[in-house]
């Protein structure tokens, strides 16, 4: 007999929960009747899958190999009814993107605006994580893409090259007479108050990277959690900050200013689970995305 697929769901709970009795309040039935199905399902595959003596139920060694069966089989389920939902003509559809926080400054909005006139029938969620949380989500289906940066990533994570990102120096408005501003020599930079995004942004691991290799330590006046907090700060006193050059490129009273040595470029990449099902939807990101950012005039650093 093949287990019913409730049957797999109320073994995940269990499992997940650790508990009979948090499991059914989560899917909202007697827990007799938990107890019930899931012993019905070890009869049918003809194993001890929950070990019950425990103060938390915990899965046996059989339950282990059943359950990791049992999730794939689902995710392998729920990505065939997205796909039978999902329409080639994009009428319908929906996206699930993943971001690095420093995305949402400058990128996520054109995007977001390119996708909805082209396909306003597509639905689209998109989530702010740090890389490592966003390769993770891909391996769990819990996303379609993901916008990060090139580098060493998970087994059965594929990654296309999007743009190069530049970063520079940002300071207020010039004034008119005061011309194009003068590359600075990193050094000067000890002389000079900073507001920077605080250690959770990989953007301030790579610009701590570059002030260390130069040996340089810079006044850090301000540490904010936000791109556009950081714009504000700069926009209305003598703070400077480092910001990549899309952001400067969307905001007239900012200024960037070269470094010497400028900060190494970074290379921006899309982000899929290998094999996995690519929508229309995604396959429709995808495409506008590589047009966007070379319409915009992002360096292109495709081979």
């Amino acid at each position: 007999m093949t287990p019913e697929l409730r049957h797999l769901r109320y073994l995940l709970a269990v499992a997940d929960h650790g508990s009979f009795t948090r499991a059914a309040e989560d899917l909202r039935i007697s827990q007799p009747t938990l107890s019930q199905q899931v012993r019905q399902l070890e009869r049918t595959v003809g194993a001890q899958l929950l070990d019950r003596t425990a103060r938390r139920v915990r899965l046996t060694d059989a339950g282990e190999t059943y359950a990791r069966h049992a999730r794939r089989a689902l995710r392998d389920l729920a990505a065939g009814q997205r796909a039978l939902r999902d329409v080639q003509d994009l009428s319908r559809g929906h996206l699930r993107l993943a971001v690095t926080p420093t995305f949402t400054a400058y990128l996520v909005g054109p995007l977001v605006a390119e996708l909805y006139d082209r396909h306003p029938g597509v639905t689209l969620n998109v989530m702010e994580m740090p890389q490592d949380r966003i390769e993770s989500a891909l391996l769990a289906d819990d996303i379609d893409l993901g916008i990060a940066f090139a580098g060493a990533h998970l087994p059965g994570v594929d990654a296309a090259t999007l743009f190069t990102e530049t970063l520079s120096l940002v300071t207020g408005a010039r004034r008119p007479e005061d011309g194009p501003p003068r590359p600075l020599p990193v050094e000067e930079l000890a002389e000079r108050q900073l507001a920077l995004l605080s250690g959770d942004f990989a953007t301030r691991g790579h610009i701590d990277a570059h002030f260390a290799a130069h040996r340089v330590q810079p006044r850090i006046a301000v540490e904010a959690n936000s791109v556009q907090a950081l714009v504000e700060i700069v926009r209305r006193t003598p703070i400077a900050t480092v910001l990549p050059d899309a952001v400067t490129h969307d905001h007239l009273r900012l200024v960037p200013v070269p470094l010497e040595p400028a900060l190494p470029a970074r290379t921006v990449t899309l982000l899929r689970r290998r094999g996995g099902y690519e929508s229309a939807a995604a396959r429709a990101f995808t495409d506008l995305a590589r047009e966007l950012v070379q319409a915009r005039g992002y360096t292109d650093a495709r081979p």
